[in-house]
């Protein structure tokens, strides 16, 4: 058993199809398709279900699954700590983070490298399942995202950062007026009287949606959106380009600041505050960029960093 087809293995999984896989791993789909069918050899059983397409493990498969993922953690942690110092941590940190706090995520892996440039931060875009799942499996060492879903006493450990507040993001009706101004922080929404407006809003499956559909269904306000989207960038392009609305987060909302045809008013009635943070493996080991990673979260210059641009903007 090699460490490369325990990759190809983990790809697999990953990408749920054999080309998408290959191309991940950067080999021809039947190169892949061969190390998993010697892997199966080497064990002696099914490993992969055999169909037209991918239709997942077997319960063998999984087992091997688990194990590969573990093995290619302790593979990495080992690199890692041979090739840092005690004051000069080294390696790649994977870092996921649900869209919504994605200008915040990104300021922290920039200052992330900055502190210590020996660490190569990937951040990736993910539904909080995918969170969840990826810190599971290994392929994720930290993440930022909602604590509030996470279940008490489970296998997560949290560092808060900020909380989440909304706003209700439009165009100004007369957006030449503000031509090399920033966004205007209008006066605050109710969010039954938000309903009524025409609104783009994130797809059912984003957990940041259900949030909203809660501060909605708490004021009786049926919504039915004209447009739904699973990207945030959708989210704020749409309000630029077009006639409708959105209910963006506040570390969006600043990273569109610039615009001054647009403005945020707060949305109130019901307050509705969820608690963004740095989530990770309570009993996993730590890798050296790991530890450097949990070390910034936690420092007060960070925080008060992290607290200003995540929606307090009057800050």
């Amino acid at each position: 058993m090699n460490l490369t087809s325990l990759r190809y293995l983990v790809a697999l999984s990953e990408h749920r199809h054999f080309a998408r896989a290959a191309q991940a791993c950067h080999i021809t789909q039947p190169a892949l398709s061969n190390a998993l069918r010697a892997l199966e050899k080497e064990f002696g059983t099914p490993i992969v279900k055999r169909a037209r397409s991918y239709a997942g493990l077997t319960p063998e498969g999984e087992r091997v699954l688990a194990t590969a993922q573990r093995m290619l953690h302790e593979h990495a942690l080992l690199q890692q700590e041979l090739a840092s110092s005690a004051e000069r941590p080294r390696g790649r940190l994977q870092l996921g983070v649900v869209p919504t706090a994605v200008p915040v995520a990104a300021r922290f892996a920039a200052m992330l490298q900055a502190t210590h440039p020996g660490i190569a931060p990937v951040v990736r875009a993910l539904s909080s399942q995918e969170i969840e799942e990826g810190l599971e499996n290994l392929s994720l060492d930290m993440a930022l995202g909602f604590t509030g879903r996470l279940k008490k006493g489970g296998s997560f450990a949290v560092l808060p950062q900020y909380a989440e507040h909304y706003f209700l993001v439009r165009r100004l009706q007369n957006p030449a007026r503000a031509a090399g101004a920033e966004l205007r922080l209008g006066a605050a929404m109710r969010w039954v009287d938000a309903a009524q407006l025409p609104l783009c809003l994130l797809t059912p499956e984003m957990h940041n949606r259900s949030l909203v559909d809660q501060a909605f269904a708490q004021v009786d306000a049926a919504v039915t959106p004209v447009m739904e989207t699973n990207s945030v960038l959708t989210l704020a392009l749409s309000v630029l380009a077009g006639d409708v609305c959105s209910v963006l987060p506040g570390a969006l909302v600043g990273a569109v600041r610039s615009q001054g045809e647009l403005e945020a008013l707060p949305l109130v009635e019901p307050e509705m505050v969820t608690p963004v943070g740095f989530i990770y493996l309570a009993k996993a080991r730590p890798s050296r960029a790991l530890e450097a990673a949990l070390g910034l979260a936690g420092d007060e210059r960070w925080l008060r960093d992290a607290v200003r641009h995540s929606g307090a903007l009057g800050a």
